[in-house]
């Protein structure tokens, strides 16, 4: 994939998944604006970048405020020329169930994932249609936000907002050919590292150098940061023009497009609904098929 004459924003690139988006559009010819809160995390992505042969440059920033946004667009621009593609990776946790859930805690996350997606995009948005060539936004979204995550409250109802966000965005921005799309990736992170059924695979993994077994990578769709990172330089590339709108979840040997709501049973009574009625009819009819919720458990393979 040739992304050379490019220039990319990533935001939280510093390490984990975003710095290894930042480095495969790197890899593949973007110029990459990296981003991160660590100014030691901002200087050694860039440092990895440049030392491979790739073009990088700094901001050392939280997003979420409109002045974080505008200076990553304004960076790209002063030391790049211009802006195509904008990958709203920044997140931080704060886990805890609804009722010790503290209103900082909902807001902080809320703040950064969602506000900051939207401010940045915002930005990114404005610069490209200025541009008049049209652009990429990919916006990270998470298995949480399509399914709820115990615990979680605060980032599934970012992550499902972010993907909302894609949808809309997605109509208003196609007549200027910026496509956005959400990306629902799975990997090996040191959030995976805490989970039960994944910490001590990873662990040996790591530990040996050998491969993730085929039902964590396949079952699971979970890998390492690199398997995520082609469905980012993909989408970043002119190779997804028409791909829009779109929640797409990649992660091991697994690449999913994730369905989007949809009426599934629909029932009609004339004159409309009583509560009596619905109820008479609710496990019969629209009802009898509930939907699940929450992210299934891992099933490691019985010994």
């Amino acid at each position: 994939m040739d992304l050379h004459g490019k220039v990319a924003v990533v935001t939280g690139s510093g390490r984990g998944l975003g710095l290894g988006y930042a480095r495969a559009l790197a890899a593949a010819g973007a110029a990459v604006v990296v981003n991160d809160v660590d100014q030691h995390a901002v200087d050694a992505a860039v440092a990895t970048i440049t030392a491979a042969g790739g073009r990088a440059a700094g901001v050392v920033a939280a997003v979420g405020d409109s002045a974080a946004a505008e200076e990553l667009v304004d960076t790209a621009v002063r030391e790049f020329g211009r802006l195509d593609v904008l990958v709203t990776n920044a997140g931080i946790l704060r886990d805890r169930v609804l009722w010790k859930m503290t209103d900082e805690d909902f807001d902080d996350v809320v703040r950064v994932h969602l506000r900051g997606t939207f401010t940045c995009a915002r930005a990114a948005a404005v610069r490209m249609r200025e541009q008049g060539t049209g652009g990429r936004l990919v916006l990270i979204s998470s298995p949480a936000g399509q399914r709820g995550n115990f615990g979680q409250t605060n980032y599934a109802a970012a992550k499902a907002g972010v993907v909302s966000m894609a949808r809309t965005w997605a109509m208003e921005l196609g007549r200027a050919g910026i496509t956005v799309n959400a990306v629902v990736p799975v990997a090996a992170t040191e959030m995976t590292k805490t989970i039960p059924a994944f910490a001590p695979v990873i662990e040996e993994s790591e530990r040996t150098g050998s491969p993730l077994p085929d039902w964590l990578r396949k079952d699971e769709g979970l890998g390492t940061v690199e398997d995520v990172a082609g469905l980012i330089t993909f989408l970043a590339s002119d190779a997804s023009d028409g791909v829009t709108g779109q929640a797409i979840g990649i992660g091991g040997d697994r690449l999913a497009l994730w369905a989007h709501p949809k009426e599934k049973a629909v029932a009609f009574a004339d004159g409309g609904w009583s509560a009596d009625m619905i109820a008479a009819l609710w496990q019969g009819g629209v009802g009898a098929e509930a939907e699940t919720y929450g992210i299934p458990a891992p099933q490691a393979p019985v010994a």
